[in-house]
């Protein structure tokens, strides 16, 4: 039996800002708070454990205000990071899928892992579920994101403990996991790119009701990921046929490349690049491809003639000041 573990992890950051944080650990986790669900969604169990801080070791002002936690109660409290894991993974088991509200805990969680000199166990590609964006898919256009509290309020669900609390906001997450209509959205899981594929063999394709998304391996520079033609060929989503290209790969800003194919029995292809940093600087591609109208297929062409008019005044600027 697959079990859910709904996880808040809360952290604290350098109170002198950014440029004064620790480079490979930004932020400190210092609580970790869990539910876990069997297949029916019910509630079978909690852990809650409070980490002693051994890198940053004064409260970021904000994060001591919202969470009303002292850096006192973290060094009387806490325990080492790895031990806490350790029971922390015994107590999730093997047979289990993470869920959290938004994107950033599980990419925190391997970051302290490594900084502590522990050894990732989860598996390639890492799945699991943002329940955050399951709510908006359910309940809103699929893109906006709203805050924990306002799922709960949405739902008229019982508030008996604090926000911004580990423990209390897994138990909230938990609960709006019980509340939506959780089958109508399950087949939609997130993919964390903490730990990127090495290799070809470790790419992988995910099918989605309407689209689909391909991760590639890492590379140098995302001129050597566009070279490749597994990162740039367009496979139709329904029947998974080579497709032919309308509009060839552009660049649409830094990070983002689209193009346009047709299927000669499906229609027309949208496809989407972004462009990813590793952990070690190198880039890998988010490639998406979806099927869209007369109206998404005009959208391309205009940001294609947008992206040409960017390319001709930014060469008209060079010769303008005679840079060659």
């Amino acid at each position: 039996m697959k079990n859910f573990i709904v996880f808040d992890l809360e952290w604290n950051q350098n109170p002198g800002g950014k440029e004064a944080s620790v480079e490979r650990l930004p932020f400190e986790i210092f609580e970790i708070g869990a539910v876990k669900l069997n297949e029916e969604r019910e509630k079978v169990a909690e852990f809650h454990r409070i980490i002693r801080p051994c890198v940053y070791r004064q409260m970021h002002r904000i994060i001591s205000e919202v969470t009303h936690v002292s850096i006192e109660e973290l060094e009387r409290d806490g325990e080492p990071f790895a031990a806490v894991m350790e029971d922390f993974l015994k107590w999730c088991g093997e047979d289990c899928i993470f869920c959290t509200w938004g994107s950033m805990d599980l990419t925190e969680l391997q970051r302290n892992m490594v900084y502590h000199g522990m050894t990732i166990p989860f598996p390639k590609p890492f799945l699991f579920y943002d329940v955050q964006k399951l709510y908006s898919l359910c309940y809103q256009d699929g893109k906006a994101r709203i805050s924990l509290d306002e799922a709960v309020e949405s739902f008229a669900l019982d508030v008996d403990a604090p926000f911004h609390r580990a423990l209390g906001d897994a138990e909230y997450t938990g609960r709006v996991l019980q509340a939506m209509d959780f089958d109508s959205v399950k087949d939609y899981v997130s993919v964390d790119y903490y730990l990127p594929p090495e290799s070809e063999d470790e790419e992988f394709t995910l099918r989605f009701p309407e689209y689909t998304k391909f991760v590639s391996q890492m590379f140098e520079t995302k001129e050597e990921a566009m070279e490749e033609k597994r990162v740039t060929d367009i496979i139709c989503t329904k029947c998974r046929r080579m497709l032919r290209k309308k509009i060839r790969w552009f660049s649409s800003g830094q990070r983002y490349y689209l193009c346009l194919a047709t299927c000669p029995e499906h229609g027309m292809m949208k496809g989407k690049i972004r462009m990813k940093k590793s952990e070690d600087g190198r880039v890998f591609a988010v490639k998406t491809v979806k099927p869209v109208d007369e109206e998404g297929a005009e959208a391309v062409f205009l940001k294609k003639e947008e992206a040409r008019i960017r390319r001709a005044e930014k060469s008209r600027q060079k010769k303008l000041h005679g840079v060659e």
